[in-house]
């Protein structure tokens, strides 16, 4: 209290009381920051699982082709694509913070964006027994004028036009999308690694890892929940008729799962406005020696990229085709990543229609299908980065052993990926589609000649669990037999089915449930094995380019996964998909949705186009061990004595946390 006598004890007491004040403020723990962004990182590849588990439902509503929904989940990385050079180039020089907060406000806007179209869209329509007006049935066998006729196949082009604008609200939001994502998993990484101790930065990047690779898989969860409620449920009555859950018209409430994801972006996008541009490092007030670490550490940074923060944006520009090249020379790298592409563009293609796959080749509901990947499937793939990097700790594995694990690892996932092959079911018979009735392929046939069907309805049937029509005026059904909830149970008196067999709505289903079990069994044991090379590719990756070049080398990297697996990707899985339809909808004359596939072709190329992408990438590996072996007997005829491979117990402690590091920056997981 003196003026004089003890200043040294009010320093003492002052200094102590600044650091108590400012760890009260959570803004200011880079703690906090860990939390609020595995919260939003987890929220915004929750929205890419869930467009991905929504991805068959958007077909038939917009009437698209997979080859188009693949073209529409492929338009978020144009965006990535377009910044993600500026965002290799100003790193720390922005505030970070602010910028993933801004980031995350236009994720959340794009997600808003997609659930747009259901709002300005009139009522979900389909091909229903009864009629407008429930006088009378539509689809059954009756003699029609042709005014009706007429009338029935008239287009409306302002409909169909209409369509067409709402498909492009989904487009703008998948753009928005991919743009308002570039800055959040860079510059929080970096933010977390700038501030973070030496001792806990490895634990925080791994938290984050794990967060947000479990993202995807709430996505299907999310997608599973929804897909249960009617697409029109804020839009009908109670008295109004809806199709069952498990109808084939029945269309899940897509839109609800981009309600609920964006305002979890929204809150979550908030708390990155408080956060300061510097934060104080933590630890700062531990031991010497930690302090010491701190400082080798922020060393060794600062060279990594000191070149790029003397550059200008136009310098690094216009270097950036000379740095390309000369990290693509290193052999290692090229081949590793390339290795890596291949592995990004399966599963960015087999994630977006594996739920479909399991809806037309086991006969279930969408929500069933998403529900199977997201608490089976991709929880194996999350386990599988997980062991493989307990086991590259635990065995001290050398940069030879990372290549020769990751050649084992793609060769055991091609062995389990094999029996996928043969684990499915044989296409329904369907009349007039792919059984031959009267000798020709037509579903008009002589005994619905004057039943005046539409060619273009869907309303399938099935005549005894064997042969299935596309609606019952094909079956040459006259009467219909109805329930006490005037629902329809039966049909009869049909002129192209016998007598003694049952007419029942709906499909015929391909019926091999129980192939679904073993099937899960591989397709996740397969997931499993591949993952486990994800870390020691990564350090592949880091090991391979000189230590200034590390920044440049996980950018392009992550540049070449956009161009070349994840933007063509689900194009080419589309297109491979769309090759085996047997018979499509039409709308005005146009191409919309398959309605039946040749499920025996979809399965054998589905699953083909996978094991050809795994092969590629098991050769590319064996090229990177090749080279890498090459390099390391040439170092080593150059160095007497002959020195040890593993590096000084100082170098793993660095090089492991760099490893660490990278694979956490750049492992993004496409899900």
């Amino acid at each position: 209290m003196g003026i004089t006598g003890h200043p040294p004890v009010v320093s003492k007491s002052s200094q102590e009381k600044r650091p108590r004040r400012c760890s009260v403020n959570p803004f200011n723990s880079i703690k906090f920051f860990v939390l609020c962004h595995g919260l939003l990182q987890l929220s915004q590849l929750l929205v890419s699982g869930y467009m991905k588990s929504i991805i068959s439902t958007v077909e038939k509503r917009f009437g698209m082709t997979s080859q188009n929904s693949g073209m529409l989940s492929s338009l978020n990385e144009i965006g990535s694509i377009v910044f993600i050079i500026f965002i290799s180039y100003f790193g720390s020089r922005v505030h970070r913070p602010r910028l993933i907060g801004c980031g995350g406000i236009v994720v959340s806007v794009a997600t808003f964006t997609m659930a747009l179209p259901h709002f300005l869209m009139g009522r979900y329509t389909y091909d229903s027994t009864f009629s407008d007006h429930d006088d009378g049935f539509n689809d059954t066998c009756q003699l029609a004028s042709t005014a009706q006729q007429l009338k029935n196949e008239t287009c409306e082009t302002g409909s169909i036009q209409s369509d067409h604008y709402m498909l492009s609200l989904l487009m703008v939001g998948q753009l928005l999308l991919g743009i308002g994502g570039v800055p959040i998993q860079p510059f929080g990484i970096s933010y977390v690694d700038d501030y973070a101790s030496n001792r806990n930065s490895p634990l925080y990047l791994g938290i984050l890892f794990a967060v947000t690779v479990l993202g995807p898989a709430f996505g299907f969860v999310l997608g599973a929940s929804v897909l249960r409620i009617f697409i029109d449920i804020d839009k009908i009555s109670a008295e109004d008729m809806v199709p069952k859950f498990g109808d084939p018209h029945w269309l899940g409430a897509w839109w609800i799962g981009f309600l609920m994801a964006a305002s979890c972006v929204l809150i979550f996008s908030l708390p990155y406005f408080f956060f300061p541009r510097e934060m104080p490092k933590e630890g700062s007030r531990d031991h010497q020696s930690d302090a010491n670490m701190e400082k080798k550490l922020e060393e060794t940074k600062a060279k990594q990229k000191g070149a790029m923060e003397n550059m200008s944006l136009l310098q690094f520009i216009k270097s950036f085709p000379r740095i390309l090249v000369r990290t693509l020379r290193s052999q290692v790298y090229l081949m590793v990543v390339l290795a890596q592409v291949c592995l990004s563009a399966l599963m960015s293609g087999l994630s977006v229609f594996i739920s479909k796959f399991l809806e037309q080749q086991f006969s279930m509901t969408a929500s069933f299908a998403n529900l199977l990947i997201g608490s089976v499937h991709a929880p194996g793939a999350v386990l599988g980065i997980l062991v493989g990097g307990m086991i590259m700790r635990r065995l001290s594995i050398t940069l030879r052993g990372s290549a020769v694990m990751c050649c084992l690892a793609i060769f055991l996932s091609i062995c389990t990926a094999a029996p996928l092959l043969i684990l499915g079911c044989a296409t329904q018979t369907v009349a007039g589609v792919n059984y031959p009735l009267n000798s020709t392929l037509d579903i008009r046939m002589s005994c619905n000649q004057g039943c005046s069907c539409r060619d273009q309805v869907y309303n399938p049937v099935c005549a005894g669990n064997d042969i299935e029509f596309i609606s019952p005026c094909h079956a040459g059904c006259q009467n219909v037999v109805l329930d006490g909830q005037r629902s329809v149970s039966a049909y009869s008196n049909c002129s192209c089915v016998p007598d003694q067999l049952q007419v029942l709505p709906g499909t015929c289903r391909t019926g091999c449930y129980h192939l679904l079990p073993p099937f899960m069994f591989f397709l996740t044991l397969t997931g499993f094995v591949a993952t486990l090379c994800q870390t020691p590719s990564f350090m592949l990756v880091l090991r391979s380019v000189k230590p200034e070049d590390k920044s440049f080398a996980i950018g392009i990297q992550f540049m070449l996964f956009r161009v070349l697996a994840w933007l063509p990707g689900p194009v080419l899985y589309g297109s491979t998909i769309d090759s085996t339809c047997i018979r499509w909808e039409s709308k005005c004359k146009t191409k919309a949705a398959c309605r039946y596939y040749n499920l025996d072709l979809f399965r054998t190329r589905y699953i083909g186009l996978q094991i050809l992408f795994q092969c590629a990438g098991f050769l590319f590996f064996l090229m990177a061990y090749y080279f890498l072996q090459r390099n390391l007997l040439r170092q080593e005829k150059q160095e007497k004595p002959l020195t040890e491979i593993r590096p000084h117990p100082k170098e793993v402690e660095e090089r492991e946390t760099l490893m660490d590091q990278g694979s956490n920056a750049i492992s993004q997981p496409k899900v």
